[in-house]
């Protein structure tokens, strides 16, 4: 097969799981239980691809200016800090990271 057949076969196949997911029955997807473990993965995903992104370089750990920054900005998100001020000190952080020395 070349690229583009593999192509759109990924596109085919995206769309019928996305069609499939409207075809669920609205009594199941209300149910407790899918509703608690929905929650739940979400931010389980959204947690691992965080601390992919902070401290991953491939398949090597970096601890980096990535890591402060992030640091930086779970303390400004436990002070309650509006969204926006917690990239700027997380950028901040990084910055100053570099600043001093840190790759």
């Amino acid at each position: 097969m070349t690229v583009w057949l593999w192509l759109l076969a990924a596109c085919g196949l995206a769309f019928l799981t996305k069609l499939s997911g409207y075809l669920v029955p609205q009594r199941l997807l209300g149910s407790p239980a899918v509703v608690r473990v929905s929650g739940c993965i979400t931010v389980g995903l959204l947690a691992s691809l965080v601390t992919m992104n902070a401290v991953a370089d491939g398949q090597a750990l970096a601890l980096d200016s990535r890591l402060l920054a992030l640091g930086a900005a779970v303390v400004a998100l436990l002070l309650r800090a509006p969204f926006l001020l917690v990239v700027v000190v997380g950028a901040t952080a990084a910055a100053l990271g570099r600043l001093a020395g840190l790759p």
